[in-house]
């Protein structure tokens, strides 16, 4: 009886902390990327190449927040679904898609910007290509969704009715988490590094005088790859190992599953703190937005006002150590 009490207070507190995520990562994401979006409207270079791919990301994590998170906060009150067999595979296509869509718009701006420093010459001309990297990254994430459409079912589990998926034997479910892992991170993964190392040997190789600014680039593309990889890599790597029973099925593990899984989006909310470190001219457009210009012109005012009383008691200890 005391064991029972012990696993069942142990997956309560687990589903506690899962729950807490869920909401941070959902207001995180949406606050975060909203302001980026919010920012790039109000900025007067919102038509550099650069901005348009930042938007595009920015949206894309918006509905990561809004059609992945925010649903599965939903889901987690609940507990029973209770949308019925269409708006099950209907919410689980579009909560792949929008996953989907967040990476490869990701990898979508990392061959925009190994192709602004390998063609600089050919660069300013090439906006049908910019817009032709997010169609591929959207409709790559369409086709990799469709799957789910087929898989996800309404179907009964421990009395209550899921929105589930169940493919059946441990050997098919180690084929698709390893294809969801080559197509949602190493695949990405590989090709946003391909592009920085792209981006080093070109910096390397081709004068000074061609290649003033792209250091930013170089730094920005190997910080969103470092990012994305320990973003990713712990939902993936322990679901790998549950999958190929490397990772006991016990009550413990299968809780610390579900609050890693929960971990998956928060690329979506690093991503705009990137966008905003290397793009300076975000935080300053993000001023001229209500409420973020009262905030900050607000912090800023009091600032001023200690300034003068910090000056005054700076000038007191002068004169006074003069006097000594």
């Amino acid at each position: 009886m005391a064991i029972r009490v012990r696993i069942t207070l142990h997956f309560f507190i687990f589903q506690s902390i899962q729950f807490t995520v869920m909401w941070v990562l959902f207001v995180a994401i949406v606050v975060l990327n909203a302001s980026v979006i919010a920012a790039l409207l109000c900025t007067n270079a919102r038509k550099s190449r650069m901005n348009f791919f930042i938007m595009q990301l920015a949206i894309a994590d918006l509905f990561v927040g809004l059609i992945y998170v925010f649903p599965d906060i939903i889901q987690k009150i609940t507990i029973a679904w209770l949308a019925g067999e269409f708006m099950c595979k209907t919410v689980k296509f579009l909560q792949a898609v929008v996953m989907y869509a967040s990476t490869y718009v990701l990898v979508a701006l990392s061959i925009d910007r190994c192709d602004a420093i390998t063609n600089p010459m050919n660069f300013s001309g090439s906006w049908n290509r910019a817009r032709a990297l997010i169609v591929s990254a959207w409709l790559i994430s369409i086709v990799f969704s469709i799957p789910l459409l087929i898989l996800y079912e309404v179907k009964e589990v421990q009395g209550q009715m899921q929105c589930w998926i169940d493919l059946g034997t441990p050997r098919r479910w180690q084929i698709w988490m390893s294809l969801i892992s080559i197509m949602i991170f190493v695949l990405p993964a590989l090709t946003i590094a391909a592009c920085y190392a792209v981006i080093v040997l070109t910096i390397w190789t081709k004068s000074k005088a061609v290649v003033m600014s792209p250091p930013i680039n170089s730094r920005r593309t190997k910080t969103m790859r470092n990012v994305f990889v320990l973003c990713w890599s712990p939902y993936i790597v322990f679901d790998l190992l549950q999958v190929y029973d490397h990772i006991p099925p016990t009550q413990n593990n299968l809780a610390i599953a579900t609050l890693i899984q929960s971990l998956a989006p928060l690329n979506s909310a690093a991503n705009p703190l990137i966008c905003c470190m290397f793009s300076p001219h975000i935080y300053t457009s993000l001023r001229r937005v209500a409420p973020y210009k009262w905030i900050l012109n607000r912090g800023r005012s009091s600032s001023m006002t200690r300034a003068p009383v910090d000056t005054r008691r700076t000038q007191l200890l002068v004169l006074v150590s003069s006097r000594d």
